[in-house]
């Protein structure tokens, strides 16, 4: 089995919204290597609290962790060093991918559901890639679970319950129209966590706001030039996500 975890950056609202765009990351992890995974992360944080004095029970949490006043007494670079290394320990592991999926809010009508919207990209993008066996190892028969952290969850219970009857996919090809292509991978409903307790979690959080950094990056990242520290996640991306951006990420 292969589990999706997801978490995500910006506000989904449309009305007065403090940002232009809205994002979702992904990490999707077998659960013949989930073991190594938190080894792993565990590793990665005993070796920031050596350097850093980072207490391994601290929330990474990305939007919070770079806000004034400094977490910890740390100054706010070294908190930014800290979340690059999160990002470059990530890159390092061959056996997760991540998916990605921002929706850029402008000229969106005033109906337009945001949240569920991005959602349903990214739980697309697992079914597909599921059938296609295009995840690590490889598995082509294996399901899916997706554990996210606490958002509305009702909300994505009933998402998922509903693409498992209604998931109407425009043509690849073109010339209008679409077909509809329940999801038959992805099972039971999505499942929260606090992130507090969830190293992966806190990963996915990391990944989610350089990934809202890259489209829209606050001042204090484009004075550091990190509006590009997404793009270090080059190794473990899921390329085959969206066939129009380098990345692979679905913009939208």
């Amino acid at each position: 089995m292969y589990i999706l975890y997801a978490d995500e950056s910006g506000d989904s609202g449309l009305v007065r919204s403090p940002t232009s765009h809205f994002a979702l990351a992904s990490i999707v992890i077998h659960e013949a290597r989930w073991r190594d995974f938190i080894s792993q992360l565990m590793g990665f944080r005993k070796t920031m609290r050596s350097v850093y004095g980072l207490p391994l029970r601290t929330e990474i949490h990305a939007y919070e962790f770079l806000r004034r006043p400094p977490t910890l007494g740390m100054p706010r670079h070294i908190r930014l060093a800290i979340l690059r290394n999160f990002i470059d320990e990530l890159a390092k592991l061959p056996y997760i991918s991540i998916t990605s999926v921002v929706v850029q809010k402008k000229n969106k009508p005033a109906n337009f559901d945001v949240f569920s919207y991005a959602w349903q990209l990214l739980f697309q993008r697992f079914e597909n890639t599921l059938l296609f066996g295009n995840f690590p190892g490889e598995h082509k028969t294996d399901y899916g679970l997706v554990i996210t952290d606490n958002t509305d969850g009702t909300k994505l219970q009933k998402l998922v319950r509903r693409m498992a009857v209604f998931n109407y996919v425009p043509y690849v090809m073109g010339g209008g129209g679409s077909r509809n292509l329940p999801n038959r991978r992805i099972i039971e409903d999505p499942n929260a966590r606090d992130s507090r307790y969830s190293y992966i979690i806190q990963a996915c959080d990391t990944a989610a706001y350089f990934l809202m950094q890259k489209f829209s990056p606050n001042s204090y990242i484009r004075r550091m030039n990190a509006q590009n520290y997404y793009d270090r996640l080059a190794p473990v991306l899921n390329l085959k996500a969206s066939k129009t951006h380098p990345l692979g990420i679905v913009v939208q």
